[in-house]
This record gives C-alpha cells, sequence and structure tokens, in this order.
C-alpha cells in the first residue's frame, strides 16, 4: 500500500489492521506526516505541528498493539485538532496574531477524551481569526485552500480541519460549529461532519453556555465520524450544559425502508447554485432507491430568519469578541474587526427579538418532523467562495441576486438557531469547479441515531469516497 493509500486508509480500518498486526500506527504516522509536509505549502491547513511527540506516541501504541494490552478508541490515529481549543503546555492561538505567543494552561475536555482514548495530536488545524468565518485565513497564518480547487475557499471556520481529511493529512479531525463552522468546511472540501444536538458534546466556557454553539467531529466516511462522537460525547464535570447519560452510538443500523425523507432545496429562503440544486435532487433519487419515500416540503420560514440567526451571533459572539477592540484592534483582521464593532452597536432587544424568531421557526419544523423521520438540504447554497474571500469587504452573488456575504452562501445557520436538532452534513458530489458539495441531514431533537442511520445508507448506496486515487484531490 502506497504512503498515499494508507493517509486515506478509514480510520476504523486503520484500527483494525492495528489490532491484527497487518499495519503498525508508526507506518501510518510516517505516511501522514509526509503526506502532510508535501501538501502543506499548496493547502496550508495546519498551524502548529507536534511531529516527533506524535512519533514517539506512534511507537508507544505500536508497542501496545504488540503485547496485546489494553488499547483506546483511536488507539495510534493521528487525529487534528482545531486551533481554537486548548491543550496544557502547547500555543493556541484561535488564528490571531493576539494569541501568537499564548501557550495553554489547561487542557479542553474534548482534547482531553481524545488524548486518553489513544489519539495522537500531530497537528492543530487552521481557522480564521476568533473562528468568525465561514472561510479559513488569517494575518497570522494566511489563507488556507480546498485541496480540491486551491483557487476556492476550504470553509470556515472549522476549515482547517476540513481541508486536512480531504487531502489525507488527518484520520480524522474536530470542528467547533456556531453557525455552520463544522458543515460548511465539510460540504466545501467533500467529507463528513457533525453537529450534534446542543449539550451532547463538552465545550469550554463561555460558549458551552451558547445554545448556537456545538463542539463536533469531522472524518471521511460517517463510521469515522461515530468513532470520534463516541469519544467526544458525554456529560462533564466542567461543564453544566452536558446531557446525561452518554449516548453512545452503534456502526451500523437497519436499512432505511419505508422511512419518510422531507426535503427542501431553499429552505424558502436562500438562493440556491445550479450544481448544488443538481446534487441534491440526484441524492434524493439515491435515497429512493434505497426505499424511502422523498417529499418536497415547505417550511414556511421566511428571510428574516437569516438576519435574527446574525443578530444573535453579534450580539454574544460580536459582543465577547468586541473585548479586544480597545487595546488590540489594530492587529485584528478587517473581518474580526467588524464583526467586533458590530457586536458593541448590538442592542438587547434585537437579541431577545432573535430568540423570538427561534421559538416561531420550531412551531414549523417541530410538527414536520414528527411526520418525517428528517429533513434534508443542502449544506452550502454555493459550493464556495474563493480562498481568500473577505465577506466584511466584499458581495456575494448566486444566480446573480446579492446575498448575505457572511452566511447568506451557506444554508447551516437555521440549524444552530434549531440547536437541539443533530445534524450530519455529507458530501453529495461535485460542482463544475470540481469543489465538492453536500447536504445536511435534520434529526428530531436529540435523535442523534436518525441522522446517521440516513448517512450510513447513503454512504453504502454511493461507495467510499476517497477509496480510489480518482476520487481524491490531485495534489
Amino acid at each position: 500500500m502506497s504512503d498515499v493509500d494508507l493517509c486515506y486508509l478509514p480510520a476504523h480500518e486503520a484500527l483494525r489492521r492495528f489490532k491484527s498486526r497487518e499495519l503498525s500506527p508508526i507506518e501510518l504516522m510516517e505516511a501522514t506526516i509526509r503526506r502532510a509536509e508535501a501538501v502543506q505549502p499548496a493547502i496550508n491547513a495546519f498551524t502548529y505541528t507536534h511531529y516527533d511527540e506524535a512519533m514517539d506516541l506512534a511507537r508507544k501504541a505500536e508497542a501496545k498493539y504488540a503485547r496485546g494490552a489494553r488499547t483506546g478508541a483511536l488507539e495510534g490515529l493521528p487525529v487534528g485538532i482545531k486551533d481554537e481549543s486548548e491543550i496544557e503546555g502547547k500555543p493556541s492561538s484561535v488564528g490571531s496574531l493576539i494569541y501568537k505567543d499564548n501557550v495553554a494552561t489547561r487542557t479542553s475536555t474534548n482534547n482531553a477524551r481524545i488524548m486518553a482514548a489513544g489519539g495522537i495530536v500531530h497537528a492543530r488545524t487552521a481557522t480564521p481569526e476568533f473562528c468568525c468565518a465561514g472561510t479559513t485565513w488569517s494575518r497570522l497564518w494566511g489563507v488556507t485552500r480546498n485541496p480540491w480547487n486551491t483557487d476556492f475557499t476550504c470553509g470556515g471556520s472549522s476549515g482547517g480541519s476540513g481541508a486536512s481529511l480531504a487531502a489525507g493529512t488527518s484520520s480524522v479531525a474536530t470542528g467547533s460549529d456556531i453557525g455552520g463552522s463544522i458543515r460548511i468546511p465539510a460540504s466545501a472540501c467533500g467529507v463528513v461532519g457533525y453537529k450534534p444536538p446542543y449539550g451532547r458534546n463538552p465545550d469550554d466556557p463561555p460558549f458551552n453556555l451558547d445554545f448556537f454553539c456545538h463542539t463536533g467531529p469531522m472524518a471521511r466516511t460517517v463510521t469515522d465520524a461515530i468513532l470520534l462522537q463516541n469519544v467526544m460525547a458525554g456529560p462533564s464535570p466542567t461543564d453544566i450544559a452536558t446531557l446525561r447519560p452518554k449516548l453512545r452510538l452503534p456502526t451500523t443500523f437497519k436499512p432505511i425502508k419505508g422511512w419518510k425523507i422531507a426535503y427542501s432545496i431553499d429552505l424558502g429562503i436562500f438562493e440556491v447554485d445550479p450544481d448544488v440544486r443538481r446534487n441534491t435532487l440526484a441524492a434524493m433519487d439515491v435515497f429512493r432507491s434505497l426505499g424511502a419515500t422523498v417529499e418536497e416540503v415547505d417550511l414556511g420560514w421566511t428571510p428574516d430568519i437569516l438576519e435574527a440567526g446574525i443578530t444573535y451571533l453579534r450580539h454574544l459572539f460580536g459582543g465577547y469578541v468586541s473585548r479586544l477592540l480597545d487595546e488590540h484592534g489594530d492587529k485584528m483582521t478587517t473581518y474580526a474587526r467588524a464583526f467586533a464593532e458590530r457586536g458593541r452597536s448590538s442592542t438587547s432587544a434585537e437579541f431577545v427579538g432573535s430568540l423570538e424568531t427561534v421559538g416561531a421557526m420550531y412551531q414549523t419544523l417541530g410538527p414536520l418532523l414528527d411526520r418525517y423521520d428528517v429533513l434534508i438540504c443542502p449544506t452550502n447554497a454555493l459550493p464556495a467562495v474563493p480562498a481568500d474571500f473577505d465577506h466584511s469587504t466584499t458581495g456575494v452573488e448566486i444566480n446573480g441576486k446579492a446575498v448575505d456575504p457572511m452566511l447568506g452562501w451557506v444554508m447551516t445557520t437555521p440549524f444552530n438557531m434549531m440547536s437541539r436538532c443533530p445534524v450530519l452534513s455529507i458530501p453529495t458530489g461535485h460542482a463544475r469547479n470540481r469543489v465538492p458539495t453536500g447536504m445536511q441531514i435534520v434529526g428530531r431533537s436529540y435523535c442523534d441515531a436518525d441522522v446517521f442511520r440516513a448517512g450510513l445508507a447513503f454512504e453504502a448506496a454511493q461507495g467510499p469516497w476517497y477509496g480510489k486515487k480518482v476520487s481524491r484531490p490531485a495534489l
């Protein structure tokens, strides 16, 4: 097996081979590091790298497998960790010049769980400054690019994780999602991304208390996303919002024959690119071939929904960032500074209005999901914007119509508003510019297993997304 084939080996298959002694964690880590060094100049997916330490840990993992010792759920796998959360004693920048010399004094719960399960943090994945953009570039780290077409963005804010997975430089990776930051790059990079229901996975304060905010897994297969989700999930004594008891997902499910699936191409409020529309409709035909009834629905949502979501984000998230303006505004990116400034001008009345909109949205989505097993819609309304796109200074058009440049070209934010609904983003194909497209599978509140059951069924029908050389980026 070539280095590149090793790098695209599904995580669950790598673990099986570790246990059978067909593959060593050392071999996989060496191949992953060589691949990362080869493609980093083109895609810039990583910020900090820890290759020497990763090799030491791979040798320890290999020794555990060799002597038949108990191994963790991720033992020996290279795991890309988003450069937002913390690992004690290691740098963490959140993509900002302000924190270029920051060294963490604690370890975020998710990272502690991943490392305790034997996952090896070989690198930190790039994010836009403070994670407040749907693209990934910063003054500190430069532009992170889409492995399928480097003229375009890998998405954001978990863009480095998406790019790394698509390029074969991590086996699994972490993301966080406050307006779509797991699902946007999952779609743009052609990988799997999961936004769990609020409270399913722990997060760091204060955003563990923000119901828009979710941490979750990213992977190249649905099974691998389940693998990482099962490590991340569960109550934490440091996060009061985490749910009890821990939910453990299976990796096999019954077929979806007889299911009722609702779909909407535009949620009634988005302009949608023709390539995205075509690939989404083709995906609906796949579900029909699996024996599901698939019906188009109207949620009755209105265009003010997106503005309400952005208002909420500006008030809490923008307000949080705005505390750095007076002392560090000159170090910020244009988009982070603009976001912070808008946060300062947000009012409590606007914030309460956004909550009223959230309540009204569920009055139609809740009853709809009572009639259907899942709702499906595109993830990104446009496959991707340019790699260096700045939503604070540049506009976006879809079908010749201007859309909100921050979040109007993605269809993710409504499901941060519907935060208790699990959402799985999986690939649907490629646009004419070779950038992948994706769909969101939305489940009833806290019914995580349903979206994975649908995702696994679709993946099995389509075949592995990265199984062959022709189905990988030409890097």
